[in-house]
């Protein structure tokens, strides 16, 4: 029979900023695991769910949105119009604006990781998601709503940025796929949240509380962040050795070895031992320092830091970059936001009366086979889930395409539930996770930013010109473009892509010597 340790609460009668109970280990196979590292984790991925969400929130109400659908109700106490008359052009640019904030926080969040900490991006995210919204909520045109989704797709541009790396810094090696995926399973708790809203509230002025719920969810996250600490390895390399220790074991439990974690903060020697003196450890910061090793302070700051170009130019990393640029790419020009964002209008021809229901549904099967697949990358590695994911939403977009052209309404629906599923077992979760493994530490802010730049405008790509070309091609046809490319995405995953799962440096995983 399996031992579980129980935890105790701390003896002090209230909590304070960073403050939270302990565990000890739950199970041998996740020592270091902890209920404080789960809190700070979910906390962190609300970030995450904030795009997922504001990637969502116009698909439902669309044509209430648009006027397509007249209310009959009133418009309500604040006199804010119904709807705001739009063409599908517009409605376009306001969709797609929010990528557009995600572009440039994404791309801004990088270079500031290392001057101002992960903790300190996070905190200013949900402050975006807070303001977003409220314009969103408010907006009596399409130039203030359009205001609102440009802010909040500021925040959640810089939000999956620092959330992986943070993640990826907070959990234990061996289960770092584990949670690294809970990323990717907020941001479709944040679809599912935002599609639900939508069912119920696609009438009248209803469709500004969507909007607002959002500001309500960074309101929260707002709050519970004044109790996560900031990641201890990046403490530990920007001069707070002995609180990154201190931080970690707190994280890990007490009784639990950090030793051979602490260790693995550089790329090549001992970074504490284990009397955890400060001294000690500031003398092995400053030496790794010094040398200009990765992740220290003297390689991410300053003139010999790795900016943007750098990472792209240099030939240590230049094909991690390529890697997961394209990746992170895949992940959308496979189509999944043309479910996510257009669900309802491309069903609605063949499914008039569900189509709304049945995009309620996807979502909650993107998030249970989120969750379900979760420890996949685990256990069967990054690469292998990578093109089980790819192969799957290729022949299930060609299935799609040929039960849209023949209106085949059952078989439209069972393609775009594989279609959904197939997308959380490899590309949901895995580009997260290899943007922050396929390099050094040096190079994870950089590197972070050329993938969500690369994200943010592919997604761009299909919030803008999806309905244009499906509508120019007919019905349906558009997806047979979206099952060639990843016809090509499967061959350059074959080819250029690197194995990392258990693989502790990139040296090892891109077996140079």
């Amino acid at each position: 029979m399996r031992n579980y340790q129980t935890f105790s609460l701390p003896d002090k009668p209230y909590l304070k900023p960073g403050d939270m109970p302990e565990t000890t280990h739950l199970h041998s196979r996740f020592r270091g695991v902890t209920a404080y590292l789960w809190f700070t984790v979910l906390v962190a991925t609300c970030g995450p769910l904030q795009f997922g969400f504001h990637l969502a929130e116009l698909n439902a109400p669309q044509k209430v949105i648009t006027c397509e659908e007249k209310a009959i109700r009133a418009s309500g106490k604040l006199s804010l119009p119904q709807c705001i008359p739009m063409n599908p052009l517009q409605f376009g640019l306001v969709s797609s604006i929010f990528t557009l904030g995600g572009l440039i926080g994404a791309l801004s969040a990088g270079p500031a990781l290392s001057n101002y900490g992960r903790l300190f991006i996070m905190r200013t995210t949900s402050l975006f998601f807070v303001i977003g919204p409220v314009f969103e909520a408010l907006g009596p045109n399409i130039g203030v709503l359009s205001l609102g989704r440009f802010l909040s797709g500021l925040g959640a541009g810089a939000a999956v940025v620092v959330v992986p790396i943070y993640i990826s810094e907070t959990a234990p090696i061996q289960q770092r796929g584990l949670f690294g995926a809970f990323n990717q399973v907020q941001i479709n708790f944040g679809i599912f949240i935002s599609q639900l809203l939508g069912y119920f509230l696609s009438y009248d002025s209803a469709w500004r509380i969507i909007l607002i719920c959002g500001g309500a969810i960074g309101a929260f996250q707002a709050f519970m962040l004044l109790f996560i600490i900031e990641s201890p390895k990046h403490m530990a390399l920007h001069g707070s050795p002995s609180t990154a220790r201190r931080n970690l074991q707190r994280l890990r439990g007490r009784g639990v070895n950090i030793d051979d974690e602490v260790n693995t903060w550089s790329a090549g020697g001992a970074v504490a031992s284990n009397s955890g003196e400060e001294e000690a450890l500031l003398d092995t910061a400053t030496g790794l320092e010094d040398q200009g090793a990765p992740g220290t302070k003297a390689s991410t700051e300053g003139g010999s830091g790795v900016g943007i170009w750098e990472v792209a130019r240099s030939p240590k990393t230049r094909s991690a970059v390529i890697a997961v640029v394209v990746v992170m790419a895949s992940q959308q020009l496979c189509g999944i936001n043309s479910i996510v964002m257009y669900s309802v209008s491309i069903l609605g021809s063949l499914l008039p009366t569900t189509a709304a229901l049945l995009t309620v549904l996807f979502a909650v099967v993107n998030l249970v086979m989120s969750i379900l697949c979760s420890p996949l990358a685990d256990v069967l590695g990054r690469k292998p889930c990578l093109l089980i994911s790819i192969a799957g939403m290729g022949l299930n977009s060609i299935m799609l395409a040929f039960s849209m052209m023949f209106g085949l309404k059952v078989l439209s629906a069972i393609a775009t539930l594989l279609f959904v599923a197939s997308f959380a077992v490899g590309l949901g979760p895995v580009p997260f996770l290899l943007a922050t493994e396929l390099v050094g530490t040096e190079a994870v802010g950089a590197t972070q930013s050329w993938a969500l730049a690369s994200s943010w405008i592919a997604t761009f790509a299909v919030a803008q010109f999806f309905p244009i070309v499906n509508a120019a091609m007919g019905e349906g046809h558009v997806y047979f473009i979206f099952a060639g490319l990843a016809a090509g995405f499967f061959a350059f995953t074959v080819w250029w892509v690197p194995e990392s799962k258990g693989k502790t440096n990139v040296d090892e995983i891109w077996g140079r010597s």
